[in-house]
């Protein structure tokens, strides 16, 4: 769920409870909880209510882009507002640590031990996982004429042909930057690749508008993550889907419970609710989401994850050093715009 989307406001008001099909027992948590979230509305409103359901406890979501709700949460960080993280891009939550409290979720056995490294020693609970693909449109270009990997849109043929979000608003955008420094070198031939992509694109202010803007015809290609793409192929859109012949990540995105939250007690129920089977199991079949669990099969229609040329993505890294690529992304966009 790697989206970066304007600010939205307070989202949708419901109430939710514990995953043993009871309502939980009143002294068992403070009856409601705020969910920070750059998680689809159409998926908010999907999980919220089933949450409710099953705990009885009451939530506000607030949605927004990854990097509009860290700031949010910064500028509240000597009063917090929030309680949850949920499904954000992990890297710049990540980079947050001080945002963050410890916790380990009920099921973390069953969460996938390699999406578990660089996530702020254990402050950030890998969700689901999105390979960074390539989005063609089939109108536009044939498939023998379609980009097979990053390097391919630095050509200039593709000059204002491609669709990418903001990498400084779009936690997306931000993987497939720091996704192409892991491709090509944080040096200056990986930059040199990354300027000469940038020169060809187009930038859009959310992740949202790159799939459904290849898919309308106003983008020959894209750069955006799997799910997104997919659900444009599944909905009849005349996309193509690519997987980088020269190497892409497959970053988990993150949850985390908020330092000095008001509701910690139904924070941690929603935390862990939020990555049990259940969930999983409906965001894989409705949303084309991938989980970071070990026990949830993959979407209908994606391929295997051991088909995909993945790169050695360091999370860690990539957390670290957000502010630094954001920076030298800016002046490269300054330059050539």
């Amino acid at each position: 769920m790697r989206h970066a989307w304007r600010w939205t406001g307070i989202g949708i008001v419901a109430a939710l409870a514990a995953w043993t099909g009871q309502p939980a027992a009143a002294a068992d948590h403070e009856g409601t909880v705020v969910v920070y979230t750059a998680a689809q509305s159409t998926i908010v409103q999907a999980v919220g209510p089933m949450f409710e359901k099953k705990t009885g406890v009451k939530v506000q979501f607030v949605e927004g882009g990854t990097g509009e709700v860290l700031k949010r949460a910064e500028a509240e960080k000597a009063n917090p507002l929030g309680d949850v993280f949920w499904a954000l891009a992990a890297e710049p939550l990540a980079a947050n640590a001080d945002l963050l409290e410890p916790y380990t979720v009920t099921e973390d056995a069953k969460i996938n031990a390699i999406y578990k490294k660089g996530m702020a020693a254990g402050r950030v609970q890998p969700n689901n996982v999105t390979p960074m693909v390539i989005v063609y449109n089939k109108k536009l270009v044939s498939d023998a004429d379609a980009p097979k990997s990053w390097k391919a849109l630095a050509d200039p043929k593709w000059k204002d042909k491609i669709a990418y979000a903001a990498a400084d608003k779009s936690g997306s955008s931000y993987t497939i930057l720091a996704t192409l420094l892991t491709v090509f070198g944080d040096n200056a031939a990986g930059w040199k690749v990354v300027e000469d992509i940038m020169k060809n694109a187009k930038i859009l202010p959310s992740s949202s508008r790159v799939p459904k803007g290849v898919a309308d015809g106003e983008y020959h290609a894209g750069l955006t993550y799997e799910d997104a793409a997919m659900r444009q192929v599944a909905g009849g859109a005349p996309v193509g889907v690519i997987y980088p012949q020269d190497g892409t990540s497959v970053p988990p995105d993150g949850n985390a419970l908020i330092k000095g939250a008001k509701h910690p007690k139904a924070a941690k129920l929603f935390l862990d609710y939020a990555v049990s089977k259940e969930v999983m199991d409906l965001l894989a079949e409705k949303f084309s989401l991938r989980s970071a669990r070990t026990d949830v099969n993959p979407p209908k229609g994606f391929p295997p994850l051991g088909e995909i040329k993945a790169v050695a993505y360091d999370m860690e890294w990539a957390g670290k050093n957000y502010q630094d690529l954001i920076k030298k992304w800016q002046e490269i966009i300054v330059r050539v715009k």
